[in-house]
């Protein structure tokens, strides 16, 4: 990548020297220097900058009266302020500048400038590229992009994973593959889980947790500590005078769901 760069001074003889220091610096590009403030906003607008190292005591229109006149337009370059009188240095930084060069300008510090003009290009590249990414998933999910953004945030998975269309239950050497939407729900029984499928319990060795995983929250969600149903099997949910309440799927099984997980009762609504 190279930094289309402006130069503005209203001396010549500084923003020659200038230009000519940069002129072996692979990624900076110089494509135009001025020597004033209004001749700098023409500039900048047509040219449209990644970078402008900036005097800012400049007759007439100065830096700072520069960076306010220009339109925020989203395109907005890296400003780094260059003078010979530090006591800028707070208006500068008020004025969102990258960096703030002291005239005569030392080699080293010109290079630690732009160094902080390459890091910044790299984070504005890596956040356009999660702002795409996000964008993507919301058009590839049908999630608002408000959603999408707050799993990056809290680092959930952008998109849920798959999950299988039957249920490998081992009994020995054999193995039952039972279709997940014929699972009424499932209760543990110590280390052992029972699927309970079309009138048929099936018994496979798991813990809950484990179990849990492989079962598309869409469709089952854990009721109980030791219950999980499938939200298309309830008929009717029925609420007890404790704060409790009892699920009746279609097959009239009742299953009771604890206060704890009371919160899913929307799942059923």
């Amino acid at each position: 990548m190279s930094f289309r760069t402006i130069i503005v001074d209203d001396e010549p003889l500084a923003h020659r020297r200038l230009a000519l220091r940069m002129d072996g610096v692979d990624d900076v590009e110089i494509v135009a220097q001025c020597g004033n403030g209004r001749s700098a906003l023409v500039e900048i607008a047509k040219l449209k900058p990644d970078l402008v190292f900036l005097d800012i005591q400049m007759p007439g229109m100065d830096g700072l009266d520069v960076i306010k006149a220009l339109p925020d337009t989203g395109c907005f370059p890296e400003v780094v302020f260059v003078t010979a009188y530090d006591q800028y240095a707070v208006s500068a930084f008020q004025a969102h500048a990258l960096d703030y060069l002291l005239k005569p300008i030392e080699d080293a510090r010109l290079e630690q400038s732009l160094d902080r003009v390459r890091q910044q290009a790299m984070n504005r590249a890596a956040n356009t590229r999660v702002q795409n990414l996000i964008a993507f998933v919301a058009e590839l999910t049908g999630e608002p992009i408000e959603k999408v953004t707050q799993k990056v945030v809290e680092g959930r998975p952008l998109v849920p994973p798959a999950f299988r269309d039957v249920l490998k239950i081992k009994d020995g050497g054999d193995v039952t593959n039972v279709p997940m939407p014929e699972i009424d729900w499932v209760d543990a029984a110590g280390d052992y889980m029972c699927v309970h499928a079309q009138g048929e319990t099936h018994i496979m060795r798991s813990t809950m947790k484990e179990l849990e995983k492989q079962l598309d929250p869409q469709y089952f969600q854990r009721v109980h500590r030791s219950t999980i149903v499938n939200l298309g099997r309830v008929k009717k949910v029925c609420s007890h005078i404790n704060g409790e309440y009892f699920l009746v799927l279609d097959n009239g099984t009742e299953i009771k769901m604890s206060r704890s997980y009371k919160a899913k009762i929307r799942h059923f609504r």
